[in-house]
């Protein structure tokens, strides 16, 4: 009880026994307050301790954790509430300030509009009860709920209710204004995911994790090591940093995110034991670099999944390179974790087991989840992901998928990351094929190369050379609309 659970950004710690006792406390307040099972809570709490602490208070009160992007515009963000049904709002003090007033103005000049939380109203609910997380400043409604308020009272039970079916966290993760797309996790499904991590990854007391990620900062929690958090916004330089002066053994990284923690310092604490990629596809030279950073005795490890299902499968370093490096086609994900099957039909990847979402909110529940991926199973067992069934592009009658061909141009010596995108033909149908390319390799000798790497008819009509690739999302993903913009905007 009296080890350090989590070391909050500015070096706050918290005790098991606190955050226990905080857990415990949230949800009898709570409850108090007239929370019912089911009860969705529109989520605006940035990463912090505070966060750890509301959300599982929430969840122990058989409460709903919704995630539905303020920033995401106004439209869809109606949308979103309208399908959620949210009866409450968690949120630090500055988005109750920010939906007006002068803080709205600026935030305005900066291109975000946010909502005021403090008038939305869901039809046949009315307004959203709200929770603030940080002081009173004006544009916090009177009747809110005080964070500081609710950890202070001392828990009366320390019973909570098990309850595997429950929804627990609806996250919000595409769509349209007029069918926005929102997945729905039961606390049974999560607690499979978080399983299958702390069963991958080895942790125990005397680990420290150094992520904001909740999906690694809750096995951790789990396994009784040690959670340290970066503080909100933190720097690539920061977050370097506090890797060193807290001797952290783990931590977790989108790709992007790290290339950028790498560029703030080249070298790699020689605490780290484990480093995780995930959220998107590690290229080959950024695995080498982090490779090159970390003590020899460090796993780099690619995780593969997606907010339906996670995790789905774990690749080392030296296995995801070792695979491209001896021409076989494809991603290399590893053994699955999940319960997969290929598709006979198409070769898109499908997937099921105890850690797949209940299903999209709204709809039937799931028993497979289609993951709109293509993949195969090789001979050891392991899945090889081939590319985006949204992504193929048509070139006569061959069918090019991208994924299929990228991780090994990006392979090449010079080639820091490679994406191939389709800019149609108004007059044929037909796509031209771009290759873009970041690093200093020539796009003549790419040319040259190429044929003795890849099929003939996926061969590029064009290369071009990007100072880096566009991205969106938290996740930093690939944003391959913005990169047709952009290599149509070279070409002009």
């Amino acid at each position: 009880p009296g080890a350090v659970a989590l070391v909050a950004g500015d070096g706050t710690e918290l005790t098991y026994e606190e955050l226990r006792r905080r857990v415990l406390a949230v949800r009898q307040g709570l409850l108090k307050a007239g929370m019912e099972p089911g009860d969705g809570v529109l989520f605006s709490v940035i990463p912090s301790p505070e966060a750890v602490v509301l959300a599982l208070g929430v969840v122990a009160a058989r409460g709903v954790v919704v995630f539905a992007d303020p920033g995401a515009g106004p439209e869809m963000f109606t949308a979103r509430l309208n399908l959620a049904r949210p009866r409450w709002s968690a949120a630090n003090a500055l988005m109750y300030a920010a939906g007006r007033g002068p803080i709205a103005m600026l935030a305005r000049r900066r291109g975000l509009t946010l909502p005021n939380l403090n008038s939305v109203e869901i039809s046949g609910q009315g307004k959203l009860r709200p929770i603030v997380v940080g002081p009173r400043i004006p544009g916090v409604p009177f009747r809110a709920l005080s964070y500081r308020k609710l950890i202070a009272a001392k828990p009366t039970s320390e019973t909570v209710e098990d309850v595997p079916d429950a929804p627990a966290v609806v996250v919000f993760t595409s769509g349209t204004t007029k069918k926005p797309r929102a997945v729905v996790h039961t606390q049974a499904s999560l607690a499979a995911a978080l399983d299958l991590f702390r069963e991958r990854l080895p942790l125990g007391p005397g680990d420290i994790v150094h992520t904001d990620q909740m999906m690694l900062g809750l096995p951790t929690l789990i396994a009784g090591a040690r959670w340290s958090m970066p503080p909100f916004g933190c720097s690539p330089a920061d977050f370097a940093r506090l890797l060193d002066e807290r001797r952290a053994t783990h931590t977790f990284c989108v790709p992007v995110h790290l290339s950028e923690v790498l560029d703030a310092r080249p070298t790699l604490p020689a605490s780290l034991r484990y480093v995780l990629l995930g959220a998107a596809p590690a290229p080959a030279a950024l695995l080498r670099r982090v490779m090159s950073a970390a003590a020899p005795t460090t796993h780099v490890l690619s995780v593969y999944g997606m907010t339906e299902i996670l995790p789905v499968a774990i690749a080392s370093a030296q296995e995801k390179l070792a695979h491209t490096e001896s021409g076989a086609d494809g991603d290399l994900l590893g053994a699955p974790l999940a319960q997969a099957r290929v598709s006979p039909d198409d070769g898109e990847l499908c997937l099921s087991g105890p850690n797949l979402c209940r299903g999209y909110l709204g709809d039937p529940p799931l028993n497979e989840l289609p993951t709109g991926d293509l993949a195969r199973i090789d001979d050891d067992g392991r899945l090889v992901l081939t590319g985006r069934k949204k992504d193929m592009l048509i070139r006569g009658k061959f069918n090019l998928y991208p994924g299929l061909y990228e991780p090994a141009i990006a392979a090449i010596e010079g080639v820091t990351e490679a994406a191939i995108v389709g800019v149609p033909s108004p007059e044929t149908g037909d796509e031209e094929v771009v290759l873009a390319v970041v690093g200093t390799a020539d796009p003549a000798e790419l040319q040259r190369r190429l044929p003795d790497l890849i099929d003939h008819d996926a061969l590029p009509d064009r290369i071009t050379v990007l100072p880096e690739l566009p991205r969106s999302g938290r996740s930093r993903k690939l944003d391959r609309n913005l990169l047709r913009d952009a290599v149509q905007e070279v070409a002009s």
